[in-house]
């Protein structure tokens, strides 16, 4: 009965009810599939596993056998991109470590009664952040105020709680003591429903939120003030003071990173240093977050870089994600620019030798990155993230990665704070809430130099303090 009552702060019965009211709910509209026998078995990911030995855990008419002697499950759900990144950090550093990842996608079991709640649930998250960004009054009156506050209520998690005990079936083939890392709060209260012991629930974001609380597991945090708001629980029922986490219920790790950028840290940062005192063409990297909302701000961040691109000063790389759309929109916003765009749609292996040759060599133009197929179009900016000088984000998970960033404008007001974080440690803009703040942050870092060599000097001084290492961290305490 974990919705009434949270690290011994008792829920009231009015949320109690209300959870098991909207439980309730979720069953007549999807179905209570608790006393069916899942199965599952084990595939490559023809992306993710020549990189880091990535099996998928797909549903089966048999039982599971892992073939993997050292197997760590990596629970998650596509919500945005975030998610997935982390997922992919994880395992690329539990490869790194010396264990198989299994990538267990709850929402890719689609005859599940959880997957089907979380592709609900899913679809309302990604429709509100494409809203948010094209109505202003739904952002400042409901979204903001949603994400910012609403989420961050114990009451709330109360109601996931009792959710989450739909998405129990498809963990019975997993061992109870098997290493289980989540990246999304729901598969790592699923885990600890369905009895799962070694439950690690790595926290995203730098703002504090009952939403993510999964008690049961060790929950991991990117940053100092992100333990110190977990571990009181503060603001999350009003101003009332809570009873805080337990000891071994909370452990800052840093940020989560994938090995192969923490390994190749020093030599890349090298090259962005070299690039700055050459006065090379400087390489712009503009990611779409996973709802495609940054069209038409990308497009007037575009426009006035056109001449630069033209004579040389500028190249860039538009990753778009899965969203063939926001290709669309560019090519109708920002004049002559299908004239001159290498499109790589779709062109996986080759997109993979252009990141590859782009390190050591010269690249010029607007080069447009797009893949239908969901790990490939996320992993692409880890792939073209090394060569870049600048990386243009929403201030979402990609605001602790290690490259100097610019931040446009959030989705949600959780969001605001990894552009705090990323300010105060050096290594990201403030964020940048408007198409001319941006224009104007983008114009101050490519004209004067000392900001790029400052926000390096930064990541390199992070590095040796182990800012980056937290996903090797997570994994440890997987695995304990």
């Amino acid at each position: 009965m974990k919705h009434t009552t949270i690290y011994q702060n008792l829920m009231s019965d009015s949320v109690i009810k209300k959870a098991e009211k909207n439980a309730a709910k979720l069953t007549k509209k999807f179905g209570d599939d608790r006393t069916t026998v899942y199965h599952l078995a084990e595939v490559e990911n023809t992306v993710l596993h020549p990189y880091f030995n990535v099996m998928n855990l797909v549903a089966s008419d048999k039982e599971l056998t892992i073939s993997s002697p050292k197997p760590l499950i990596v629970g998650n759900i596509r919500m945005g991109y975030g998610h997935y990144r982390i997922s992919m950090a994880i395992a690329s550093c539990a490869r790194a470590m010396g264990y198989t990842p299994y990538w267990f996608d709850l929402p890719s079991f689609k005859e599940t009664t959880g997957g089907k709640i979380i592709a609900h649930l899913n679809g309302l998250y990604s429709m509100g952040s494409r809203w948010s960004q094209k109505y202003p009054l739904f952002n400042r009156f409901y979204w903001e105020p949603l994400n910012y506050e609403g989420f961050k209520k114990l009451s709330y998690n109360s109601s996931d709680q009792k959710m989450a005990e739909l998405m129990t079936p498809i963990y019975l083939d997993l061992p109870k003591d098997i290493p289980f890392v989540a990246t999304h709060v729901w598969p790592a209260q699923a885990a600890i429903h369905a009895g799962l012991t070694h439950v690690v629930n790595a926290i995203p974001d730098n703002w504090p939120m009952a939403l993510h609380l999964s008690e049961g597991s060790v929950h991991t945090v990117q940053t100092p003030s992100s333990y110190i708001g977990y571990k009181t629980l503060k603001g999350m029922s009003g101003s009332s003071i809570l009873h805080p986490m337990g000891e071994d219920d909370l452990v800052y790790t840093g940020h989560y990173i994938d090995h192969e950028l923490v390994e190749q840290l020093d030599a890349d940062t090298a090259r962005r240093i070299q690039r700055i005192e050459s006065g090379s063409s400087k390489r712009i990297l503009m990611t779409v977050g996973g709802a495609g909302a940054q069209g038409e701000f990308y497009a007037a961040m575009i426009r006035p870089l056109m001449d630069k691109v033209k004579s040389n000063k500028v190249t860039l790389y538009l990753n778009i994600g899965d969203h063939r759309n926001v290709w669309d929109t560019l090519a109708q916003k920002v004049p002559g620019l299908k004239d001159i765009a290498v499109l790589h749609f779709d062109q996986w292996e080759k997109s993979q030798v252009f990141a590859v040759e782009a390190l050591d060599h010269e690249v010029q133009g607007i080069h447009v990155f797009f893949n239908q197929d969901i790990y490939a179009a996320v992993y692409s900016t880890n792939l073209l993230m090394r060569s870049s000088d600048i990386l243009v984000t929403k201030p979402s998970e990609l605001a602790f990665y290690p490259i100097p960033k610019l931040f446009v404008k959030r989705v949600g007001g959780h969001e605001a704070w990894g552009a705090i974080h990323a300010s105060e440690i050096g290594d990201g803009t403030l964020e940048c809430e408007t198409p001319e703040l941006a224009n104007q942050m983008m114009e101050s870092l490519l004209d004067q130099p000392s900001l790029l060599t400052l926000m390096n000097e930064c990541i390199l001084k992070n590095h040796r303090n182990h800012v980056y290492h937290g996903a090797y961290r997570v994994v440890e305490l997987a695995v304990k």
